[in-house]
């Protein structure tokens, strides 16, 4: 564990007590400082109570008494509506952070004196991907034998990390939850995957979610900053922190269009991998001897996380053998088995519209699992991707929406049981039964996780 920094004698309210927040709670106990905690949830309330921490109510809250309201990343901040107890602090001037804040503050202090190598901070935010790229950057690194550690949104919490040793390199995987807040956010290295629709309502439109990644680059000040220029946003991104064209601070990633003639760049055409610098080709690997990252959208994750290792000092050929051993995660395009000739690929995490269509564009003759909270209340943009969809099995609390917008052939299901036997009859030797369903888990399951593992489980009934 981490302890949190120059936080003694400090009040701190913290407001939602999950994994994060009880992290947290700890690192400021350990550091000094004082500590009121509050959840919705009771359950939550007597864990923290057992963990020996101090819980309150709303409306017992003396926010004269508050320095700090420390929120985790479930916490409506702004919109659709400030959770109670934020608006409380906002109308009593009490600052607002979260543990990503918090952490970026503490590591800054001066114990850092005592590394001859200072530790590094990639942090890694986007729409898709997110977790893939950070995952790889910790394999390219502990092939490398480099000390690494990865946390954030993947993994553990950030004051989970073991003490930080010499030379070490930290890999945070952040959400938008996590960078619209944080007060102090300074990594050494930031990477933006991509940008597509997604929690919208969390932050009143698609201009706050960009507002909120666009962050993690303005108030961090990065030293190298890793850009997806697949779409639009990426661009402006890339042009609004750049000082010009040939800016090497900026290293421009893409899965879909060559980049040749901008500063430092890394794009995938064709299976190939390029690393550009000044016009000049200086790299190029093969990512078609990567199995577990197939597709276009895997073929992204690894120019970005090439892109944040070379930044690093690592070679071309090193990473390029990290690559081809990484065995990819579960739940993203992971190759679950093979029955009679039929592929089972899990790919739960794939919760919005976006992620589900670069899951189809990957795998041909697919048997699609498809459906659950919709994120978006017009899918049909995934008409675009349905080319190779064989049938569609749609599952949910509200199949008849989902299946209502869809233009391929489907059978409502309700349940994965019912829809995994269901494809599994359908399928032919050369099938994939894919599980990607474009909508979130929280109708019928807790998390992705568990929707993922609930696909497992059914598959190992066929067998």
């Amino acid at each position: 564990m981490i302890s949190a920094q120059n936080v003694k004698n400090t009040s701190y309210a913290i407001l939602g007590l999950g994994r994060s927040g009880l992290s947290a709670a700890a690192a400021l106990k350990a550091g000094g400082a004082k500590i009121l905690c509050l959840d919705d949830n009771i359950n939550n309330l007597k864990k923290a109570e057992e963990l020996g921490f101090t819980c309150t109510i709303p409306d017992k809250l003396n926010w004269n008494e508050i320095d700090v309201l420390l929120v985790s990343p479930g916490v409506p901040h702004h919109y659709p509506k400030p959770h109670i107890v934020v608006s409380a602090a906002i109308e009593n001037g009490v600052a607002i952070d979260n543990d990503i804040g918090l952490f970026f503050r503490s590591i800054g202090s001066a114990d850092w004196i005592k590394f001859d190598s200072i530790p590094k901070i990639i942090a890694v935010t986007g729409s898709n991907g997110k977790s893939t790229t950070s995952a790889l950057i910790h394999h390219i690194l502990r092939c490398e034998g480099r000390p690494s550690q990865l946390a954030g949104n993947i993994g553990k919490g950030v004051f989970d990390l073991e003490p930080l040793t010499d030379g070490e390199t930290i890999i945070l995987e952040l959400s938008s939850y996590q960078t619209e807040v944080a007060n102090s956010i300074t990594p050494d290295i930031a990477v933006f995957t991509n940008f597509t629709p997604d929690h919208l309502e969390r932050h009143g439109g698609i201009g706050g979610y960009y507002a909120a990644k666009k962050r993690l680059f303005i108030s961090g000040c990065p030293d190298r900053s890793v850009i997806g220029v697949d779409e639009f946003e990426g661009q402006l991104l890339a042009q609004e922190i750049a000082d010009h064209s040939h800016d090497d601070r900026v290293i421009r990633v893409s899965s879909s269009k060559k980049i040749t003639n901008i500063g430092w760049s890394v794009f995938a055409n064709k299976g190939f991998l390029s690393e550009y610098r000044r016009g000049k080709q200086v790299a190029s690997l093969d990512l078609r001897k990567c199995t577990a990252l197939q597709g276009s959208h895997n073929h992204q994750n690894a120019c970005a996380a090439y892109a944040a290792v070379r930044s690093l000092g690592l070679g071309p050929r090193s990473i390029e053998k990290a690559l081809e051993s990484f065995n990819g995660l579960s739940h993203r395009s992971q190759l679950v088995t093979e029955i009679g000739g039929v592929v089972f690929i899990n790919d739960s995490k794939a919760t919005n519209v976006d992620s589900a269509m670069k899951a189809l564009a990957t795998f041909s003759k697919v048997r699609w699992i498809c459906g659950g909270e919709q994120k978006e209340e017009d899918i049909s943009r995934l008409n675009n991707a349905l080319t190779n969809v064989k049938k569609a099995y749609v599952i949910g609390a509200n199949t008849e929406k989902f299946s209502s917008q869809i233009s391929c052939e489907f059978e409502n299901c309700n349940t994965m049981d019912i829809a995994v036997q269901k494809a599994f009859r359908d399928a032919q030797a050369g099938d994939t039964v894919l599980l990607a369903p474009a909508a979130a888990s929280f109708d019928q399951y807790g998390s992705f996780e568990e929707r993922g593992q609930a696909f497992e489980h059914e598959i190992k009934k066929l067998v």
